[in-house]
């Protein structure tokens, strides 16, 4: 078992990764406030792993709630189900929301806890690689909405991390690959070590090696930990992890959730888009540009984003988050494992980045 830690403003917790975590004990009980804990997962992780985490936590007073899986139901009304297992199990602030499943499954928990009698603890317990090296760590919470993804929800940090990466090995291979997109991320965008890596160490990854997975969340949470804790409310080197998300979610909203599009395919879009941006700029050259994108391509994952006209693009992406003062901000790549927040940029450049690679439904 690895461990890791991500120190905030208010207080630090611990990143487990490992094989078979699941079934420790000892991985939960020194995480937990008290004895009340909620399992909330959902009905494709619930028969692979909701009875050995439920063995892990028999000393204790464990309720669970099944939830359906998808995109399509990261909403309030899902939210509001949460809350009231919460009710109807009695508990109090001492409770532990327990989150098992993907990301999904993590930000709706993690909202619920952050509201519920205004904060109660939660442990995140990824079973997807996304969940394992992104959206566990962080205290991001969200709900989407329909104007925009994730535009209801909380900073609530949990109280740990449990990623046991044997559980990556159920998960289908169209969802290993989207969230290998945002293990590319951090190399793309943060370390260029670790984006060598990748490009050495990529086929390993896509025959699912256990130490070459190993390795890469391990180094993806160490990543993240360091930029959490710089910046735990996304004032300043936080955003950079953002790299892609502006243009993807911009895919994924236009699509609509649960559509044909898993978010880290939309990332991955967003990445290359990124990178032909910085090309346009000038603030890389044609061979980096190429790199990146052909990492993005050899993992897999598509490059080129569905069929949008321009004013749609920028109606979407002005909804972003990162949008200050009218003008949308853009993660873009400066080199190999470096990236800046970018708002200075010639609106022309834009324009020509998505004319080159989106068709145009116009």
């Amino acid at each position: 078992m690895h461990a890791l830690k991500v120190n905030t403003a208010g207080g630090s917790y611990p990143i487990l990764v490992g094989r078979g975590l699941i079934d420790r004990a000892d991985a939960f009980v020194s995480l937990l406030p008290g004895r009340q804990v909620l399992v909330v997962t959902n009905d494709v992780v619930a028969p692979l792993y909701l009875d050995r985490v439920l063995a892990s936590l028999a000393d204790l007073e464990p309720a669970t709630l099944v939830l359906p899986d998808g995109e399509r139901h990261k909403t309030l009304e899902t939210f509001s189900r949460i809350i009231d297992a919460l009710v109807d199990a009695g508990f109090h602030r001492d409770a532990c929301v327990l989150a098992l499943g993907g990301g999904v499954v993590g930000d709706l928990s993690g909202f619920a806890a952050a509201c519920f009698h205004r904060g109660i603890a939660c442990i995140q317990v990824p079973t997807s690689l996304l969940a394992q090296v992104d959206s566990s760590v962080g205290g991001k919470t969200a709900v989407n909405h329909v104007a925009g993804k994730n535009l209801v929800g909380a900073f609530h940090q949990p109280v740990g991390v449990v990623a046991d990466v044997t559980t990556l090995e159920t998960l289908p291979e169209r969802e290993f690959l989207a969230g290998l997109a945002e293990v590319l991320k951090y190399g793309i965008g943060l370390d260029e070590e670790f984006f060598e890596w990748l490009e050495n160490n990529l086929q390993a990854l896509l025959d699912r090696e256990p130490l070459a997975v190993e390795r890469a969340v391990i180094w993806s949470c160490a990543i993240k930990a360091r930029v959490v804790a710089e910046d735990e409310r996304e004032q300043g080197r936080r955003a950079l992890l953002n790299l892609g998300h502006t243009f993807g979610h911009a895919i994924e909203t236009h699509a609509g959730y649960g559509s044909d599009w898993l978010h880290g395919e939309a990332v991955a879009v967003g990445m290359a888009m990124a990178a032909l941006m910085a090309e346009e700029l000038g603030t890389i050259d044609a061979d980096t540009c190429r790199r990146i994108r052909a990492l993005i391509e050899a993992a897999g994952l598509p490059a080129h984003p569905p069929a949008m006209s321009t004013d749609r693009w920028m109606e979407l992406m002005g909804r972003d988050k990162k949008v200050a003062a009218g003008r949308i901000r853009l993660v873009l790549p400066t080199g190999i494992g470096s990236s800046a927040l970018s708002a200075g940029y010639d609106d022309a450049a834009l324009a020509r980045t998505i004319a080159r690679t989106a068709p145009n439904d116009d």
